[in-house]
């Protein structure tokens, strides 16, 4: 009988209750923000500027591995800094749900499909659920940053692609990170 893959909530043989429970945590002090994970953006053009926070997984930026992040089977949570002005550049998700929560801010949100689209404002304590095969995106409209929680429903999601006409849809990425 093949044995069972562990899970990532598994008390890990040898490992106190104590440690098991405490790798299970994850304090603001011990985080800091990530501004290379989308830095290749940024790079392109300044306005795509951002920062994620993880906590529970990597996210779908393309970060292959972040040792500070609490593992997880099913989804991740991050917060993402969203400086005044900056946006999220319309994006697609086949493979999951993306929750947007704003903390602080004015967001614009856009959806696209099918030749469609969508507008609406977010603002403090709004959210969206992205269902996949929706390209979305997101435009701070405030003077300050925006501060979002984000969740996808999967603990590795695909990376994210961009419309096909869009700049960024054309840039090689490094996934080594």
């Amino acid at each position: 009988m093949a044995e069972k893959e562990p899970k990532s909530w598994d008390r890990p043989e040898g490992t106190s209750f104590k440690d098991w429970m405490n790798s299970r945590v994850a304090l603001l002090e011990e985080r800091t923000y990530d501004w290379n994970a989308l830095k290749f953006q940024a790079d392109y053009d300044p306005k795509y500027r951002r920062a994620q926070m993880r906590y529970i997984g990597t996210g779908a930026t393309g970060v292959k591995g972040d040792t500070n992040s609490v593992p997880a089977e099913h989804f991740t949570f991050s917060t993402m800094i969203l400086p005044a002005h900056a946006e999220g550049p319309l994006h697609i998700h086949m493979d999951v749900e993306e929750v947007f929560f704003v903390l602080r801010g004015k967001v614009k949100l856009i959806a696209e499909k099918d030749g469609e689209r969508w507008e609406t404002i977010a603002r403090e304590r709004d959210l969206i659920s992205w269902p996949p095969g929706v390209y979305r995106g997101v435009i701070n409209l405030g003077e300050e940053d925006a501060l979002m929680c984000v969740m996808l429903g999967a603990s590795k999601p695909e990376v994210p692609s961009y419309p096909p006409d869009h700049p960024l849809a054309k840039i090689k990425r490094d996934l080594a990170r």
